[in-house]
């Protein structure tokens, strides 16, 4: 089969491989109809996940068809349409126990793409298949249902639940690229008095406001200065980081309130300096996290009722075996306009609303 290929920082290429096979019980092979990329794929390529080795195929996200299962699964079977999680897991570790399938100690977390082959590829091998894919509805297009795989439950539950947005809050969300939109329309969930955007990017900004954003700010002007005209001076009740570079991130620690949180959602490949000169006396809660997905059955659910606004993320579709096209095309976002690449299905590109 063809993949995705992963040889060393800054080289990648299509290629051909060898075809996945069930090698465990609890293994499904799908044949992938639809995936996408994540920034943590520009990460890999840049060399900020060392984890990641020369010859691994990468991506973490697909939609497609189970052709083959191990013989203790029990849940789907070949012809079934299913989702393929970013996360995969055990089920019988501690952590998966609690539903913190990212830190699985059984062989699952995220190991696709990551320790294993990943998904952007014409067959993927998932383990603990059970417990790893989701049976799709037929009411959700294959490439919306993509964007459930990672992004939108990244978002929800990194950046909202553990930033406890509540009703009435004013939420900052700093960075508006597919992570950032996702975490302002999950969050607008919890009716907060209002949702601001920060980003560089004019066309990010502007997705921003048609997901719902009530403000943005260019990055470049002080926008922690607009969080304290907006609040009276307190500052923002929950702010995310939804970028993965030093400056955000102390950015999101300026525009905070006092007992207030800043949910760190961003995958970082460098130190930040944590100013507890400032923030020791302020009572703040800051979280990391890598997304355990156990919140992805609900956002299934609300994407086939329409109440999840994926079709405007994705801005850009090709055929699966242009992948480097895709990547130049994400890659260079702020000329593009790229939100979320698809690779699979019809091909068009989508305009966001708004823009």
């Amino acid at each position: 089969m063809k993949a995705f290929v992963f040889h060393g920082p800054g080289q990648s290429a299509w290629a051909e491989v060898p075809d996945p096979a069930v090698k465990e019980p609890t293994d499904a092979v799908v044949r992938v109809d639809a995936v996408t990329i994540c920034g943590t794929d520009l990460h890999i390529l840049k060399g900020d996940v060392p984890e990641v080795q020369p010859g691994t195929v990468l991506g973490h996200e697909a939609v497609g068809e189970i052709v083959e299962v191990g013989g203790d699964v029990r849940t789907v079977r070949p012809g079934d349409r299913v989702l393929v999680s970013c996360i995969s897991s055990c089920g019988r570790c501690s952590y998966c126990r609690e539903g913190m399938y990212g830190q699985c100690r059984g062989g699952g977390g995220w190991i696709l793409g990551h320790l294993i082959d990943g998904t952007q590829a014409e067959y993927v091998r998932v383990p603990f298949a059970d417990l790893s894919v989701h049976a799709l509805p037929s009411t959700v297009d294959s490439k919306d249902a993509v964007l459930l795989a990672d992004i939108f439950p990244t978002a929800y539950e990194v950046g909202v639940l553990n930033g406890r947005v509540r009703p009435g809050d004013t939420v900052a969300v700093v960075g508006a690229g597919p992570i950032g939109l996702a975490a302002i329309t999950t969050a607008r969930l919890f009716a907060p008095e209002r949702v601001l955007a920060v980003d560089l990017a004019p066309a990010r900004l502007e997705a921003a406001r048609a997901l719902g954003a009530d403000a943005v700010a260019d990055a470049r002007e002080a926008p922690e200065q607009l969080v304290a005209d907006l609040t009276d001076g307190l500052g923002a009740d929950v702010v995310m980081e939804a970028v993965g570079v030093p400056e955000t991130f102390e950015l999101c620690t300026r525009m905070v309130r006092p007992g207030g949180h800043v949910a760190n959602i961003g995958v970082h490949g460098e130190p930040a300096t944590l100013h507890l000169e400032d923030l020791w006396i302020k009572n703040v809660t800051i979280t990391t996290g890598l997304v355990d997905t156990h919140s992805t059955p609900t956002l299934l659910r609300m994407a086939a009722a329409g109440r999840l606004p994926t079709a405007q993320l994705v801005t850009h579709t090709f055929p699966l075996d242009h992948m480097a096209e895709a990547y130049d095309v994400f890659a260079r976002a702020a000329d593009t306009g790229a939100l979320k690449v698809v690779l699979g299905g019809e091909q068009h590109e989508v305009a966001v609303r708004g823009t």
